[in-house]
């Protein structure tokens, strides 16, 4: 029994959703997303809300059920209020700078990363003195956001002994102890 896809989705003042074949379009202030569903999968609109229906009880149905909803939420989260990630790059001499689309992350590497960001993504990264740099993203596409964040983030993990490092703001690092001296 999916919980998720059975809830339903209220559509705020703004917001289009239209549903044609198999294609489902948001249009927002923020702009326009499309998501394919399934063809037996049904959506339908009724006074502002939106629900997604299965054909029936089948386990393969049953996923897709609440599937297709998280996603349609996120479409409409995504075009009415957009979506926001901050990581932070911790490690002496780890540097960010943005100019337009291009992020360029100095890592400890022998050169700079340079990164080509989507056009869909807004970039901003911020260094204060005494502060680890602070890169933040926007977009109202919640998976190309996490895609693009689970790239930079993959340059150079957290590392357990000292935390070294690019993280999500507010994410907490396992720590481990390091080589103890003999008793």
């Amino acid at each position: 029994m999916s919980r998720i896809g059975k809830a339903p989705i209220s559509i705020p003042a703004g917001v289009n959703v239209t549903v044609k074949d198999n294609l489902v379009t948001v249009k927002g202030p923020k702009g326009e997303l499309q998501q394919e569903i399934h063809p037996e999968m049904k959506v339908e609109i009724n006074d502002g809300v939106l629900s997604v229906e299965r054909p029936s009880e089948e386990k393969s149905f049953k996923s897709l059920h609440g599937l297709y909803r998280s996603l349609i939420n996120n479409m409409v989260v995504g075009v009415s209020e957009g979506y926001q990630k901050k990581m932070e790059l911790v490690g002496v001499g780890y540097r960010a700078a943005s100019t337009g689309q291009i992020l360029e992350l100095s890592l400890g590497y022998s050169h700079a990363i340079h990164i080509q960001l989507p056009k869909e993504i807004k970039v901003e990264a911020v260094t204060d003195r005494k502060s680890n740099p602070i890169i933040t993203l926007e977009s109202i596409d919640k998976q190309l956001l996490g895609q693009v964040c689970a790239k930079i983030r993959s340059l150079r993990k957290p590392e357990p002994y000292k935390g070294k490092g690019i993280r999500f703001v507010g994410e907490v690092i396992r720590r481990k102890a390091g080589k103890s001296a003999k008793v």
